[in-house]
């Protein structure tokens, strides 16, 4: 800020010539404004307006001729001086070669009335209209001067107009001495009052907030905000207390463009920072939520708002500060956005369906999801596509409208995890010991932590070719994949251990001969003891293992 104020008085050693010292660069002109005023075109009124304002040929009331005070009151003279200074405080230069030389000038933008409008973003009020033979400031800009003056010169800063003066009008390097010395005075307070601000932002915030105990919230997104929001509050008061100056025209239009480009500037980066909290509450709410989606969301809506900040921020720089007219620009885009929204008709579509992702969470980050040829673990959601990471460890880029528009399995919702397999034993098992196996089945699946207690099938259900069929339908509740595989090799180590102890034996494909049994030779079927002998031992299975597991 300092930097910046320093740059603008070492200009006011560049430039010496006054804006409206053009106006009196002809000196045939010059020498017809010495014995009147001229108001036969917007040139010859506008010079004999500005000319007879001048310091060094000082006749307010010549310039008063220059108004149409019809229906105004007012002291002619005070109201020509107010509207030079309206001028002034606005920024507006007038250049000669820019105002009509022709007695019938009409404007083309107001429909061929006879009217001039000097600067329609500055001063979209003030105009010179033909009034018979004669070129004067409008009634209408009349009657606003003194509504413009108290707006240009706000919270009684006019009266400054008329008290820095008595310091002095000598000139030094292009300059009055009041001026120097106002220039002088508010490079101090500018100084003090950044002191002031620095001292109360770093000291009395931070204290503040501290006793109240978000000291962290404070010093990492309120400090930086406060911080910007001083440095705005500088420059506005800056901007309102230079007008009082009157500085030459072409040096404080920069000024005036300095700070008007400034202004927006500022704002929006306290905008960019509030960003920042806002984020910063979203993402503490998605913690509190079991779903990760909301953890991915809380960074893009951060980037979002961040980048629409900045689109408005300069639009309101190129209008504010630039003088741009954003209104054919904003129209122009309008156009230009049909023609490349059918361009890009596959990234609209995956941004609407990164979109409907957020709103329907289908899966979030960690989850297990198939979809067509897509199989893995989603990584990440983007506003553009899902990363997922497969089995193979490679990773897929998956366009979201794609997954929008598919039917996706979400693995990951799942509250129960199937377990289904088919138990064979051999033909020559009896039935009894197939019924205290299927028996056994049962316990161990109510003895595991992990299985569902309340649904669970487990029948001698079919004969196939080789085997008699056992299934085993079970569910897991477990969270996730190691999990699951975790389980089932519980329940299978307790299935083979039952099926040892009870002396089942489990069936493959194969194929077998059977020969006559000769009394001196012992068959190759084995023998079972019967049905006390395997209750028998199913209790001791039960006794033995599963206690000791439940232990």
């Amino acid at each position: 800020m300092q930097k910046t104020l320093l740059l603008l008085v070492l200009s006011f050693f560049t430039f010496t010539r006054l804006a409206y010292s053009q106006l009196i660069s002809d000196a045939h002109e010059l020498s017809q404004l010495e014995e009147g005023v001229n108001l036969s075109s917007p040139y010859h009124a506008t010079l004999s307006f500005f000319h007879n304002l001048d310091r060094d040929h000082y006749y307010p009331e010549r310039a008063a001729r220059t108004l149409d005070r019809k229906g105004v009151d007012g002291d002619p003279k005070d109201l020509a001086v107010k509207l030079q200074q309206i001028f002034e405080g606005k920024g507006a230069i007038i250049r000669t070669s820019e105002i009509p030389n022709d007695p019938e000038f009409a404007d083309s933008a107001s429909g061929g009335e006879k009217k001039f409008y000097f600067d329609r973003n500055k001063l979209p009020g003030i105009f010179l209209e033909k009034i018979g033979n004669q070129w004067k400031f409008s009634s209408f800009s009349v009657a606003q001067i003194e509504d413009l003056h108290e707006e240009t010169y706000p919270f009684g800063t006019d009266r400054l107009l008329n008290i820095l003066p008595k310091i002095g009008t000598s000139e030094y390097l292009g300059l009055q001495l009041w001026q120097l010395v106002g220039l002088g005075i508010l490079i101090v307070l500018t100084f003090l009052a950044h002191l002031v601000f620095t001292f109360l932002v770093d000291k009395g915030l931070i204290y503040l907030t501290r006793r109240l105990g978000y000291g962290y919230i404070g010093e990492n997104y309120l400090l930086p905000i406060a911080k910007i929001t001083s440095f705005y509050l500088i420059v506005v008061v800056l901007s309102l207390l230079m007008r009082v100056l009157q500085l030459p025209a072409e040096i404080w239009s920069w000024v005036v463009m300095v700070f008007n480009t400034l202004k927006p500037f500022l704002i929006t980066v306290i905008f960019y920072k509030i960003v920042d909290i806002v984020a910063a509450y979203f993402g503490s709410l998605a913690a509190r939520t079991e779903s990760s989606l909301d953890d991915q969301l809380v960074p893009l809506v951060r980037k979002s708002l961040k980048a629409l900040v900045i689109l408005v921020g300069t639009l309101f720089i190129l209008r504010d500060g630039l003088n741009f007219d954003i209104i054919p620009f904003l129209t122009g885009l309008s156009i230009g956005g049909v023609a490349i929204a059918l361009a890009a008709q596959d990234t609209i579509k995956n941004f609407f369906g990164s979109i409907m992702i957020f709103i329907d969470k289908p899966f979030q980050v960690g989850d297990w999801v198939t979809s067509g040829d897509i199989d893995g673990t989603v990584e990440e959601v983007g506003f553009r596509s899902t990363r997922i990471r497969t089995f193979r460890n490679s990773v897929m880029y998956v366009p979201n409208g794609k997954i929008a528009d598919s039917v996706v399995d979400n693995h990951g919702l799942r509250k129960y995890r199937r377990f289904y397999t088919t138990l064979t034993v051999t033909y020559d098992t009896p039935p009894a010991l197939i019924e205290e196996f299927v028996k056994g089945l049962r316990a161990i699946v109510l003895a595991h932590p992990d299985t569902r207690k309340d649904y669970f099938n487990i029948y001698f259900n079919n004969l196939s070719a080789y085997s008699q069929d056992i299934m085993f339908y079970v569910f897991f509740e477990v969270p996730g994949w190691p999990e699951e595989l975790n389980a089932r090799h519980e329940l299978l180590i307790q299935i083979v251990k039952l099926a040892n102890s009870l002396g089942v034996r489990f069936a493959f494909p194969t194929q077998t001969l059977h020969m006559e049994s000769f009394p001196e030779k012992k068959g190759l079927v084995p023998e079972y003891p019967g049905q006390p002998s395997y209750e028998e031992g199913l209790k001791k299975f039960l006794a033995t293992e599963l206690n000791r597991k439940a232990d």
